[in-house]
């Protein structure tokens, strides 16, 4: 019976021990979550500078289609004036 007692303890032992993370372990996970995060931030700022340069694309080119119904108004009114 001693002998089966001192065999489940040492397994149970083992057990535990294999169940713990090490120093070693934890510091991995660590670096992977620190990494993580990092790549995070870097794709958010640079999610941020692509839409910010998107919204100023875009706004250029409002401006430049509206400069350019102004002229074709202009030009349209110029044409008005003359044929009436």
């Amino acid at each position: 019976m001693k002998k089966v007692t001192i065999v489940t303890v040492a397994v149970l032992a083992l057990g535990l021990a294999a169940c713990n993370k090490t120093g070693a372990d934890n510091n991995a996970a660590n670096e992977t979550a620190v990494e993580n995060n990092a790549e995070y931030d870097v794709n958010a700022a640079t999610n941020d500078s692509v839409n910010a340069a998107d919204a100023a694309l875009n706004a250029a080119s409002n401006a430049v289609d509206n400069a350019g119904e102004a002229v074709e108004n202009a030009s349209d009114a110029v044409q008005n004036a003359t044929t009436n």
